[in-house]
């Protein structure tokens, strides 16, 4: 079995055995699943893999920013699980002061016409030496569909 067949069993194990998707910083490479299409995510082409409720976004093509930072193709930036017409789960904030992107809760609405999911949340604001700096940042992210993958 190649490494990605494995890397592709492994989540579709995970997909398949809980209410929500728990990976961590684990970075996976989906190349084909029961609803693969492509979403635009501030200058990121982004795939969204779905499998029932699940839904998982990871970086097809990071914005040359967050390959500065890290993000390369198949990292995860966010998993959970639509719940009605709105997505529920975690999110990842890639810094360059931490050396693992930083998880917070997210939420929010899926639009009427299915092409725009945005999720809200608050997160830590980290400094030099990931230092939690006390602060609070409101995040929003937005994703736009693109086209089928």
């Amino acid at each position: 079995m190649t490494k990605l067949a494995k890397r592709m069993a492994a989540l579709a194990a995970i997909f398949a055995t809980s209410g929500m998707i728990t990976m961590g910083s684990a970075i996976v490479t989906p190349q084909t699943a029961a609803a693969d299409s492509c979403w635009d995510h501030n200058g990121s082409l982004m795939r969204l893999v779905a499998n029932g409720n699940q839904r998982a976004f990871y970086y097809e093509r990071p914005s040359a920013v967050l390959r500065q930072a890290g993000v390369r193709r198949g990292t995860l930036l966010f998993n959970g699980r639509k719940q009605g017409n709105s997505y529920v789960g975690t999110a990842r904030r890639f810094s360059k002061w931490c050396s693992a992107p930083l998880e917070y809760s997210v939420s929010g609405p899926i639009s009427g016409n299915q092409t725009r999911v945005t999720v809200r949340g608050t997160r830590p604001v980290y400094a030099s030496g990931c230092r939690n700096t006390g602060r609070i940042a409101r995040d929003r992210l937005v994703f736009t569909y693109s086209h089928q993958c």
